[in-house]
Order: C-alpha cells, then sequence, then structure tokens
C-alpha cells in the first residue's frame, strides 16, 4: 500500500498513522514501482485525467472520484484506455451503493416522474467545479439508470452566490420515454438534504439518502382512476404523498393506498462501493458502476451547465455572474 499526497505535513501524518509510503506525486509513486494492483483517485477533477490515464497506463485498476473527468474528450480517452489495457476504471458515483437504492432497484417498475433534491451548506472545497459536477451529478447518475432512457430536453438555471462558479441550480429534464426529472441542488443552503422521489404506474417512491430511508405508497384499485392517475402521473405532489403516509402513521391506512418500508439492510456506501471495487479487480467482472456509466452522467451534466449560460444569457443574469467574478 501507498498513497500520493503533496502537502508534506499531512503526508508525515499520513505516512505515521497508516505505516505506508507516502510520495508527493504520482509520478514519484510509479517511479517507485511497488508492484500496486490498484489506486483510488481522488483529486480535483480538473487533474483527474492527467493522473488516472498514467495509472491506467502503468497497469492499475482505477477507482476515480466522481465526476469521471472534466470533459467528454478526456472520458472517451479514459475508457479507451481502460479497454485497450482490460483496466477496471469505475466512477466514484457513491450514491448507487446508498443502501435505500440497493433495495428499491430490484423493485423499479415503470418511473415517470422525478422529484431530487439535494442541499448543502457552504463548505469551501471542490470549489473547482459548479454545484452540477459537485452534488446534483450524484443524481443524475441515479435517475439516467432508474429511467433507462435517452435525454430528450433540458432545461436549466444556475446562479454563482459565494463562489465563482455555480452554487445554486434548478433543472428539469424530460426523457425520450415520456419521463420527466426535476433536479434541485444548491450548497448554499442552511440545512443538509438529498432525498429522491419518483412516481410509478400506480406507485410512489421516497428515498431518503442520509436516513437509508425507503417509503413505497401503492395504489390500489379501489381508488378513483383519476386519483391514481394522478400519483402515476405525478400531479399529486410528494408533499401530499408524504402527509398521507404521516396520517397513516397515525391511524391507519387510507382508503386505498398502502405504505410500506421496504427492509433496508444498514451499511456505509463508501464501504460498499470501495468493496465493490475490489470485488471486480479480483474476479474482472464490469463494475457495479460502469466507465460508461460515469460518461453518461457527465454528459449530462455539461448539457446542464450549458443549458444554464443560454438561460443566463437570454435572461440578462450578467451582473450575478459578473458580481461573482465570473
Amino acid at each position: 500500500m501507498a498513497a500520493v499526497e503533496p502537502n508534506p505535513a499531512r503526508a508525515a501524518e499520513t505516512a505515521a498513522q497508516y505505516k505506508i509510503p507516502v510520495f508527493a506525486s504520482f509520478e514519484a509513486l510509479l517511479a517507485a514501482d511497488l508492484k500496486l494492483d490498484a489506486a483510488t483517485v481522488a483529486v480535483p477533477t480538473v487533474h483527474h485525467h492527467a493522473v488516472a490515464s498514467a495509472l491506467l497506463d502503468a497497469g492499475l485498476d482505477l477507482l476515480v472520484e466522481k465526476p469521471l473527468a472534466a470533459t467528454l474528450s478526456e472520458a472517451d480517452d479514459l475508457i479507451h484506455r481502460a479497454d485497450k489495457s482490460a483496466r477496471i476504471l469505475q466512477p466514484g458515483h457513491l450514491e448507487r451503493f446508498n443502501p435505500a437504492v440497493l433495495a428499491i432497484e430490484p423493485r423499479l417498475k415503470r418511473p415517470m416522474f422525478f422529484e431530487s433534491h439535494r442541499l448543502s451548506i457552504f463548505t469551501p472545497r471542490a470549489l473547482d467545479v459548479d454545484v452540477v459536477l459537485d452534488l446534483m451529478i450524484h443524481d443524475l447518475d441515479i435517475v439516467l439508470t432508474f429511467a433507462n432512457s435517452p435525454v430528450r430536453e433540458v432545461r436549466a438555471v444556475g446562479l454563482p452566490i459565494v463562489s465563482p462558479r455555480v452554487d445554486i441550480a434548478s433543472v428539469r429534464v424530460e426523457f425520450e420515454s415520456g419521463c420527466v426529472a426535476n433536479f434541485t441542488a444548491s450548497r448554499v443552503s442552511t440545512e443538509r438534504v438529498r432525498k429522491l422521489r419518483f412516481f410509478e404506474p400506480r406507485q410512489y417512491v421516497s428515498i431518503d439518502y442520509a436516513r437509508q430511508d425507503l417509503l413505497v405508497i401503492r395504489v390500489d384499485g379501489s381508488v378513483p382512476p383519476e386519483i391514481a392517475a394522478a400519483v402515476a402521473a405525478g400531479k399529486i405532489d410528494a408533499a401530499a404523498l408524504a402527509k398521507m403516509a404521516a396520517a397513516a402513521g397515525a391511524s391507519g391506512p387510507a382508503p386505498g393506498l398502502s405504505f410500506a418500508r421496504p427492509e433496508v439492510t444498514p451499511g456505509e456506501p463508501l464501504r460498499l462501493e470501495i468493496l465493490s471495487f475490489l470485488e471486480s479487480v479480483h474476479t474482472r467482472q464490469a463494475p457495479r458502476v460502469t466507465a460508461r456509466q460515469g460518461r453518461a452522467a457527465l454528459e449530462l451534466a455539461l448539457e446542464i451547465q450549458s443549458a444554464m449560460a443560454v438561460h443566463a444569457q437570454r435572461a440578462g443574469l450578467q451582473s450575478f455572474f459578473e458580481a461573482s467574478g465570473v
């Protein structure tokens, strides 16, 4: 085992704590020829390609922190290198290993309407990218996987608040299947929220990522057809259904609605992600989150960035960006 840490104080601390060699650069690590098999790349996004490409060429399997790369051309190059050398290349989309996601994925029917909220208190980290690549990309990956349909249209608005890049964003994505997804992401909130809600035919599902909690509300044949259709289409919003669920918990099920909390096996997503990666390294099987799925999430994120730029120009929001030094 070994690590790379350019900060001398942190390098000394890491070496002492884990009793491993710590190098000042990945070039020095490779020059040491330690016969390593795999590595995790957790550097600023702008450096993902340079570091990951060198490690792939050196024959290492990689777990690369999200997003996979800064641009699609960089992502394509990493995928090409991994394919050429038969290396494992797994993007670090952590929420795919959230126990609530693992529990609901086998039960998916046909999601047609998503509501995603990911809010975070401001911290001076990951400011090399905007909130879409920093936070929202987790939900983009989940929804792309669940919807399983090409993107048809993207509408987006975003504003910089306390950093030079977009800190808060609202996005609407329509898929070729007719499925629609609304995303809200903020890194300047006063609270932390990580939730995804989606509607399927006769079923509503709510995921709380932080609590690893899963709620399923089913609509049976006794519900008036117009209400069932509204639930399936997402026209009865999540807040209303959440109130129904709360009332049901207090006084029994509402007529025509059944509430269930499927069993979720507790687990730490980061640990599960690493174990899954190591399993792929050992078995040489494709990882649960493939590099091409990471590319798809990046592609949608970049399309959202373009849509935000178009909206900013159309709405005359230059003053917001100028005030942030953009």
